[in-house]
């Protein structure tokens, strides 16, 4: 999965000027089966960030209300989105027919036994599975992954492989962050997924993606 739009004017700005993270870095030449992965948040956050799509900087979301963190560096995929394909393929497995994409890069959480002090950095992972979210009628797929080369995950192929509570954990995390006093928030997980169709998520997100973004390339060349 080439990134042809960071080749070559993209390269040479990135020298002077950081790259966006979502449309300047290259998920990598192995995708789907070993990724380029962008951390916004890591477990010891008490804030939630994210990146801001403009300006490609990290950005304070919002403080957490409760205790819950997030029991893995979460961040996304570069150069996807969630889009028709992946709505369609979403419906496909869930039953649903009302589907959409949430219009944003596919989330993924990176499983690894160090601990890592802050977000806003790039790690190589190799994607094992994930589970179906749905957020109203959006989808907003959660692909797990884990560290490449990990001492204690870096051995694991599919999501089987991977002990239930920790599954477990990153399900509760999702389904309760964004939960408010008197307000009810219609999140549900319909399934969880192996390695196929983790890679099939994100194969489908890279086509949305280019759909999507198809004039960006012809723009910078312009430039």
């Amino acid at each position: 999965m080439a990134n042809r739009i960071m080749d070559p004017i993209g390269k040479l700005m990135g020298l002077r000027y950081k790259s966006h993270p979502w449309h300047g870095v290259d998920l990598g030449e192995e995708a789907p089966y070993c990724l380029t992965c962008f951390i916004e948040m890591v477990s010891t956050d008490t804030v939630k960030y994210e990146v801001d799509k403009v300006s490609g900087y990290l950005k304070l979301d919002r403080p957490q209300k409760y205790s819950n963190v997030v029991p893995a560096m979460y961040g996304f995929l570069p150069q996807t989105y969630s889009g028709k394909s992946v709505a369609e393929y979403c419906m496909e497995k869930s039953g649903r027919t009302d589907i959409k994409g949430d219009a944003d890069p596919i989330d993924v959480c990176v499983l690894t036994e160090k601990v890592i002090s802050h977000g806003d950095i790039l790690v190589r992972a190799i994607p094992i599975g994930g589970f179906r979210m749905i957020d109203g009628n959006e989808s907003d797929d959660k692909i797990i992954c884990v560290l490449q080369d990990d001492a204690v995950y870096g051995e694991y192929k599919n999501i089987t492989d991977c002990p239930v509570l920790v599954i477990e954990r990153l399900k509760h995390y999702f389904l309760t962050y964004k939960d408010l006093p008197g307000q009810e928030k219609k999140v549900e997980i319909t399934h969880t997924f192996g390695v196929e169709e983790a890679h099939e998520i994100i194969s489908r997100a890279g086509d949305d993606y280019r759909r999507r973004f198809e004039n960006l390339e012809l723009l910078l060349r312009e430039v």
